[in-house]
């Protein structure tokens, strides 16, 4: 076991005389880290320093395409240390190594893309109603507080860290106590990506750290990633203080297979949006929808899919799913399942046998059979839990899709174009998918709608969120004011 790892604040990185997290591997028990807890005194120091950096013209004056820079050069380094990366998560949280991979090639693009938007991002001029001319610009918000779950951090760090440094902010970011070294890992890029200290803060520790970057009156905008209860909170203490807020939060979402649909393609998308990431995923495809047509035949190729599902080591390249993120969470996940004995189990439900499961927090691939209003369809179980319904027709569909507190995405498999529009356009969701499932790019919004949480993430206007647009009349006239008549205030 190495020392306990520290944190960040400005330039310092912080460990004496502080408690510490344990980062515990879930797939075998091994403790992989043991990291730095921040204090509320760590907490203001953090966010002063961001302030100060925030402020100083080194980076206040910065060039748009300098940042753009900084930030190509944070992506390279994503790059150069891709596997250690992959690596950390996979120990931290047990998502299987070759998703971690993939999720470091996808936090470098994030810094790629918006590089170029620090580079490209334009204002408008907007048509004048008077002797003026009238223009727009987008200004940095100051200070801003990210909060990051546990499930996918490289990726999930990153689609904050990225956009919020490209608008010219400061930054405190706080990571999930499950998972703490994925931020430690990007604090240390950040420098060596010759970020000015303090630009990019990193604070560990349980939800009282979260809770006093949130209330803290240094904190200009937050935005959080995470469970919808903790979320509320958040936007809570956020209106009471005034402050801006991104809420990206739970899913409960309808993948739905329509009799016309290509069925062998059909069962893949369900496979994938349910069990990569063992579910553990806002976006999974929780409530499997089929026409009563091929409810069935459907549900009988499903359920004979998920047994050849191999689960195991996320270092085994042959494996399909791996441990939940820790022991804790399955254990959260076993209980929800055995509270009710008239649930009917397909598949799995339960922690698979044998001697190399009994050491990890794993739990079997499961499908259940439930009415849509059974709260196990209702509530997010954040696992590898679908549940499958039937339904007779688009109108029962639609209400079937909708009765649910969520809105965050959706899946529609069907050969018919119009009805997948049809589908997509009523059902209530922040992203919707036609013939595939899970498919996210940097360039498109990401986020939902109810429950779901609201603002939206990626893109370009996943930048601007953690922008203020301000609004300029420059007077083109060369008589004086024309006071004190009421006439200079017509819009």
């Amino acid at each position: 076991m190495n020392a306990m790892k520290p944190f960040l604040v400005g330039d310092e990185w912080r460990s004496e005389g502080r408690g510490a997290l344990t980062s515990i591997c879930p797939t075998d028990g091994s403790i992989v880290a043991e990291v730095a807890i921040a204090s509320a005194q760590d907490v203001d120091d953090a966010v002063n320093a961001a302030r100060a950096a925030f402020e100083l013209p080194a980076w206040r004056e910065m060039p748009s395409y300098k940042r753009a820079m900084l930030l190509s050069k944070f992506a390279s380094l994503i790059e150069r240390d891709a596997h250690h990366l992959a690596t950390i998560q996979t120990k931290d949280n047990g998502k299987p190594l070759k998703e971690s991979l993939a999720q470091a090639t996808a936090a470098a693009e994030f810094f790629r893309f918006f590089a170029a938007g620090a580079e490209t991002l334009e204002s408008s001029v907007v048509p004048s109603r008077g002797e003026y001319f009238g223009f727009t610009e987008y200004e940095p918000v100051g200070v801003v507080a990210a909060i990051t779950p546990w499930n996918s951090p490289l990726t999930l760090e990153a689609q904050k860290l990225a956009p919020i440094l490209a608008a010219g902010n400061a930054v405190v970011l706080k990571s999930s106590e499950v998972t703490p070294q994925i931020g430690l890992e990007y604090a240390r890029l950040a420098l060596e990506a010759e970020f000015p200290p303090g630009i990019v803060n990193v604070v560990t520790g349980q939800g009282d750290v979260g809770r006093a970057l949130v209330e803290h009156p240094g904190v200009d905008m937050i935005t959080f990633t995470g469970g919808t209860k903790t979320g509320r909170n958040i936007a809570k203490a956020a209106g009471a203080r005034g402050v801006p807020v991104v809420l990206e939060l739970g899913g409960k979402s309808p993948n739905v297979v329509f009799a016309d649909a290509n069925l062998e393609h059909a069962l893949h998308g369900v496979m994938a949006g349910i069990f990569h990431n063992a579910g553990q995923s806002c976006i999974a495809g929780s409530r499997v929808f089929i026409e009563r047509a091929i409810y069935h035949k459907f549900v009988e190729l499903l359920v004979k899919a998920v047994k050849t599902l191999v689960v195991g080591d996320p270092f085994d390249s042959r494996t399909d799913v791996a441990s939940l993120s820790s022991f804790e969470h399955r254990d959260l996940v076993e209980a929800m399942l055995s509270t009710d004995s008239s649930i009917e189990v397909l598949c799995g439900g339960k922690r698979p046998f044998g001697e190399k499961y009994n050491v990890g927090a794993f739990f079997e691939p499961t499908v259940l059979a439930v009415e849509n209003d059974h709260p196990l369809a209702q509530q997010e179980i954040f696992g590898p839990v679908a549940c499958v319904i039937p339904f007779d027709d688009e109108e029962q569909l639609v209400n079937l899709a909708n009765s649910t507190e969520f809105g965050l995405a959706c899946g529609v498999w069907t050969e018919s174009f119009p009805k997948a529009l049809r589908m997509g356009r009523r059902i209530r969701s922040g992203m919707v998918w036609v013939n595939t499932y899970k498919i996210t790019a940097v360039n498109m919004p990401f986020g939902g709608v109810k429950a779901s949480g609201y603002g939206r993430e990626c893109g370009i206007a996943g930048m601007r969120t953690y922008m203020a647009e301000k609004s300029y009349y420059v007077s083109t006239s060369r008589a004086p004011i024309p006071w004190p008549r009421s006439e200079m205030f017509a819009v």
